[in-house]
């Protein structure tokens, strides 16, 4: 799958503080150098959850996990047929790891820098000093003539290490044959190495309080941009201001924005029945750390409905927003003020279309709600550094590595999340999955259109309005 340019990336790091930094001068004084990361490049902090999956996805592979104690680390999802995920350690990408559906298991896909940090006791392959340079420097295979040793865990297809006489990494690849047929062989490729971008990966400890001092400036001057906003959109337009809360991280820094342009404000909150539990805690939490009102509205019952029609939404048919979401809060606003002004929380850098998106708008859908954008230009760095700098109350399961909040059944998720969501929550999952049981047997579909998410696919070109909120 093709990258997508969604802005600027502009992703940074200091060797000197161990931190990312979004500008090209760290808020120590020193420079800063450019992380090379696939675009989009919305990279996300590592929690202590997605620290631990990571290291036990290396660990069970390579018999030694990646991210040492300490170490800051970021995610940048990449596009893949499933989930996939660079991790950034050190200010280099050092590996992915990536969702295998139908083995349902990840794998990790490391890259050199990755032997800065750990050392491989299996899955590893040593070659001869002298195809130790071409393979550094053509990304050429290793050949099982210039092979000295292979761990006898090595199977096809495996990712592997690939290291010299004194245990140096020379390179990575995935191997072409399994342990025992690679030593009977005389000729032929063992390993297909794997050309990498390469990048210094410096060791360091820091913490994210650290993270935040360095990109103070960043942070001021993206507040102080987003609040100008707030306050210019508000003067030029006589209406109510609200705020849309989703119980995600954007629309919280979005909250925090908008208070401290005009003030507190209502926040608006669609229950569309298929929350997290979580994602109602967080509401209450910020409604009681702001005292702030909050107004309540249900699409569950339309969602339903609806269901009962049309099947379950999918990511091309997703009639769920539009039901679930526009609709109400159009019934909403017309009910307590009859036209409305909403800050929401959206960014460039989530999407394509987001990305064209104005920054002030109207949906079609609902007409009597003017919509507008205080974060349109911030990345998910921006949003989770003013979130720790301000100490405000997010949604706890950003910490256990859910990357995004919506509902828990959401067709756009990947397979990966739903599995973890199932495991998490078999009670949630258990109730969607007899839904989509009754309605798969109501049309005499196969069995996988439940068990591999085909549910998912319905082929029909969506709407792009009903994505716009």
């Amino acid at each position: 799958m093709r990258p997508s340019y969604l802005g600027k990336i502009l992703l940074r790091w200091c060797d000197a503080c161990h931190v990312p930094v979004l500008s090209e001068r760290c808020g120590c004084g020193m420079p800063t150098r450019e992380v090379k990361v696939t675009p989009p490049g919305d990279a996300r902090p590592a929690f202590p959850a997605d620290i631990e999956r990571i290291n036990r996805i290396f660990e069970d592979h390579f018999g030694s996990p990646l991210i040492p104690p300490g170490h800051l680390v970021l995610l940048n999802k990449v596009p893949d047929p499933d989930r996939m995920e660079e991790v950034v350690l050190g200010g280099a990408v050092v590996g992915s790891i990536r969702y295998i559906p139908a083995e349902r298991r990840w794998e990790p896909i490391p890259r050199p820098e990755a032997a800065v940090f750990m050392t491989p006791a299996k899955r590893f392959v040593v070659v001869d000093d002298g195809a130790v340079k071409s393979i550094q420097d053509e990304g050429a295979s290793v050949l099982a003539p210039g092979l000295v040793e292979i761990d006898s865990s090595v199977d096809t297809g495996d990712e592997v290490f690939i290291l010299d006489r004194k245990g140096v990494c020379a390179g990575v690849g995935r191997a072409k044959a399994d342990a025992a047929s690679a030593r009977q062989m005389d000729r032929g490729s063992i390993v297909r190495t794997r050309k990498n971008v390469r990048a210094p990966a410096v060791p360091g400890c820091a913490t994210w309080e650290d993270a935040v001092v360095a990109n103070r400036e960043v942070i001021d001057e993206a507040e102080q941009l987003a609040v100008s906003f707030v306050s210019n959109v508000a003067a030029r337009y006589d209406l109510p201001a609200t705020v849309s809360y989703s119980g995600g991280k954007d629309s919280l820094a979005t909250l925090l924005v908008v208070r401290k342009a005009i003030g507190d404000v209502p926040l608006i909150f669609v229950d569309t029945g298929l929350e997290f539990p979580e994602t109602y805690a967080n509401v209450d939490a910020a409604q009681k750390e702001y005292g702030l009102q909050v107004l309540r509205v249900s699409g569950e019952q339309a969602f339903w409905d609806t269901f009962s029609r049309q099947g379950p939404p999918a990511v091309d048919f997703r009639w769920c927003c539009r039901v679930c979401k526009l609709e109400p809060v159009r019934d909403l606003i017309s009910g307590q003020w009859g036209e409305c002004l909403s800050f929401i929380g959206q960014r460039k850098y989530e999407s394509a279309k987001r990305m064209k998106s104005e920054r002030v708008w109207r949906n079609s859908r609902v007409k009597n709600q003017l919509s507008a954008a205080p974060i349109q230009h911030w990345t998910a760095l921006h949003v989770w550094l003013y979130l720790f700098r301000e100490k405000a109350p997010y949604n706890p399961l950003y910490a256990q590595g859910l990357d995004r909040i919506g509902c828990f059944m959401c067709p756009s998720s990947d397979l990966a999340l739903m599995e973890d969501i199932g495991e998490r929550y078999p009670g949630l999952w258990g109730a969607w999955k007899d839904r989509l049981e009754a309605w798969r047997l109501s049309q005499n579909l196969p069995e996988n259109w439940v068990t591999e998410g085909r549910w998912r696919m319905r082929g029909r070109v969506p709407d792009e309005e009903d994505y716009n909120y």
